[in-house]
């Protein structure tokens, strides 16, 4: 009986083991789809370009990055919801920036009716905190966060706070901190790479820190000098992954290291903020579309 399950022990070991290696072999990354990226334009021109760029769902911005958001409000919860229905459509994601991290339960009842799963928000504390003053700050906040992350969990929610610069977690030393603080499932960082262009080299292993459960969230994106101001349009856009300096290969590594099950999402900031990142829709979505094909070859680069 002994030797018996020592086979059967054996057997389920190399059958796991089995497994975890179809499961690694087809990783792949599911996108949303920025409606700040389209800055005014309607939702009934946004919400047909989900089909075309490919992704799990939309995630909704308000102003002063869109109008989405506020114009979801106007139409109200269902008519929205018949559009999205229409085009066969889904809201994955809400970015909800100006009610912080400790104002969001009215959000949470309206991402939850309308199916969606993340709010994405930033993060309150001390500024660019390091070392001892960053594990006693993170410490504090994630104390705070617990009945939101509750109320968050109640709903079937995810809350992902954004390692955004001049933030509590902007410096690597905080996001460490988080992944070896935060125990509730459903809180974790919107990881920004963007916002670490000083710390590259460091970023795949803050991925690996992490690890997949503080991870529902990550922004494909570049840091470039038209996020803040008024550029030609070509360097603009070289925040968009495969057209700026920042290798991918790397980060599809580590994401591909820790099972990334969360959700990616290819974005830049057009300035002035609020404008669309190009004239029209459909050029935007090509846009997107050109990035996900350099991802998707970087990704076919790891092992």
């Amino acid at each position: 009986m002994k030797r018996r399950r020592v086979i059967q022990a054996l057997a389920a070991s190399c059958l796991g083991g089995v497994r975890a290696a179809e499961r690694l072999e087809a990783f792949g990354i599911d996108y949303v789809l920025a409606s700040a990226l389209y800055g005014d334009l309607s939702l009934d021109e946004v919400v047909p370009e989900l089909a075309r760029a490919g992704v799990l769902g939309l995630d909704i911005w308000g102003k002063p990055h869109g109008t989405q958001r506020e114009e979801l409000d106007q139409m109200g919860v269902d008519s929205f919801a018949d559009l999205l229905r229409k085009h066969g459509a889904k809201l994955h994601v809400s970015t909800r920036y100006p009610l912080g991290p400790f104002g969001l339960r009215d959000e949470m009842a309206v991402l939850k009716r309308l199916g969606g799963k993340i709010l994405v928000c930033g993060a309150t504390g001390p500024k660019d905190p390091e070392g001892g003053a960053a594990k006693r700050a993170v410490r504090g906040f994630l104390e705070k966060m617990e009945p939101h992350a509750d109320a968050a969990a109640d709903h079937g929610l995810v809350i992902a706070i954004e390692n955004h610069a001049g933030q509590l977690l902007s410096r690597p030393d905080s996001i460490r901190y988080f992944a070896e603080f935060n125990r509730h499932p459903a809180l974790g960082i919107a990881f920004a790479p963007h916002h670490l262009h000083r710390q590259v080299d460091e970023i795949p292993g803050l991925i690996s820190a992490l690890g997949d459960k503080n991870l529902p969230f990550i922004y494909f994106q570049e840091h470039g000098v038209g996020s803040k101001k008024k550029v030609e349009k070509e360097i603009e856009l070289e925040q968009l992954p495969g057209r700026g300096k920042l290798d991918y290969v790397p980060i599809l590594q580590a994401l591909r290291d820790i099972n990334f099950t969360g959700v990616a999402e290819i974005f830049m900031h057009p300035t002035p903020r609020g404008v669309p990142m190009l004239g029209d829709a459909g050029a935007i979505t090509d846009k997107i579309n050109e990035s996900k094909q350099y991802l998707d070859a970087c990704l076919a680069k790891t092992s």
